[in-house]
């Protein structure tokens, strides 16, 4: 019997990943040694729910016609993105100004070899997702790190000491916005300071904004797009994917809203002979719809709930907190006040508990005695991670 809308809305539902050739499940043995019958896999960023029922019958009918040829007439798929971005974060979709991409890692190396050349630096501002530095580095360039300044509990920016990091081979900018990992949504004044940062130092501004629909509830994320002076070097990227959990999916949308920035772009998309993958443009037409977007707003009030579960647990080990999180579902936890090395602290992690989680170090500066553990999973198994957590650091309590 097919998947009702109110099954779909069942996040508590426990659903078995494991030999499904699911990379967060069937792989953490593999990379941190925890062991597949009874660990929990809180590191890779997505999640163990089953999307909006739309997205399944969208992909149902694929099926029930059985031809997967290539896919052609965007119109449909842009007319759901541009509905999702009025009416969801109260902006226009630049006419011509959106290319489709195999996922935002794709569309960051895009970018990165679009608008910069071999020996040009990118600039980070660190922690940030491991990914962007990956990709950076991969493609001959090097990563110039602006750490963020961290006061209670709160990541911000020093644009004064990042002005005399600059070494002016910087040609890029990649911000995260909402923050990964620290889940924090940046003020209307600190992203003006972020534009007004790359127009000092005549950088494009590529703003990640993959995490823009998975604020708490109470949270609103401002949108590059909506601050002032900034269109004439922007890029955004968005996705359905981490949204509605479609990542293997693999697409996404870079957005640009100058037509001169578009150009190099575009070039390179035809150099590279990319196309859309028919399934992704099929999920994602049917995910931005009013059915959609009620399924995200009871996720995000689940996600508020295991933020509740987890924090009120991690925050009374003495020497761990929690960054108080804004947005994403990754909680970003400090064990630098346990007087632990990263050694003990991924011992007690990955050995006792039998948690895989990201390390902090993978993030850059600032990232060290960090650890970014993913909350998008059933509450029972939240609950449980944090009370194995508990016995793991039993000794400091």
């Amino acid at each position: 019997m097919p998947l009702t809308f109110a099954d779909r809305m069942d996040f508590d539902e426990i659903i078995e990943r494991r030999g499904t050739h699911c990379v967060k499940w069937d792989m953490m043995e593999a990379a941190y040694g925890v062991p597949a019958d009874d660990g929990i896999a809180m590191w890779v960023a997505d999640m163990d729910f089953r999307p909006p029922a739309c997205v399944q019958q969208a992909v149902e009918r694929m099926a029930a016609h059985g031809i997967y040829g290539y896919f052609g007439d965007d119109r449909a798929y842009l007319k759901a993105i541009g509905w999702w971005m009025r009416h969801r974060h109260g902006w226009d979709l630049p006419e011509g100004g959106v290319f489709t991409t195999h996922g935002l890692v794709n569309g960051t190396g895009l970018c990165v070899d679009a608008y910069t050349a071999p020996g040009d630096a990118v600039v980070l501002f660190t922690p940030v997702y491991h990914a962007f530095a990956r990709v950076i580095r991969a493609a001959g360039r090097t990563v110039t790190e602006c750490p963020l300044t961290l006061d209670d509990g709160r990541y911000g920016f020093d644009f004064a000491r990042y002005d005399g990091l600059m070494t002016g081979r910087e040609r890029l900018l990649i911000l995260c916005s909402p923050q990964n990992p620290g889940g924090q949504v940046w003020t209307r004044t600190e992203l003006e300071g972020v534009a007004e940062f790359a127009r000092r130092h005549d950088l494009i501004l590529v703003s990640d904004e993959i995490h823009h629909d998975l604020t708490m509830p109470g949270q609103v994320h401002h949108p590059m797009m909506r601050i002032e002076g900034i269109v004439d070097r922007l890029v955004v990227l968005t996705a359905t994917t981490k949204t509605f959990n479609i990542a293997g999916a693999h697409i996404g949308n870079v957005i640009i809203p100058d037509t001169k920035l578009r150009a190099p772009f575009a070039v390179r998309m035809a150099a590279l002979g990319i196309s859309p993958n028919a399934f992704g443009m099929q999920m994602a037409t049917a995910a931005c719809s009013p059915e959609g977007a009620v399924w995200v707003d009871a996720l995000r009030v689940y996600l508020d709930g295991n933020r509740q579960v987890f924090d009120a647990a991690v925050n009374a080990i003495p020497g761990l907190s929690s960054m108080p999180l804004e947005a994403t579902y990754l909680a970003w936890v400090d064990f630098r006040n346990t007087g632990m090395d990263e050694a003990e602290i991924t011992r007690r992690i990955q050995t006792e508990a039998r948690i895989a989680v990201n390390h902090g170090e993978s993030f850059g500066t600032g990232g060290a005695g960090w650890m970014r553990f993913n909350l998008a999973t059933p509450r029972a198994r939240v609950a449980e991670a944090a009370a194995r957590l508990r016995t793991a650091f039993g000794d400091l309590q």
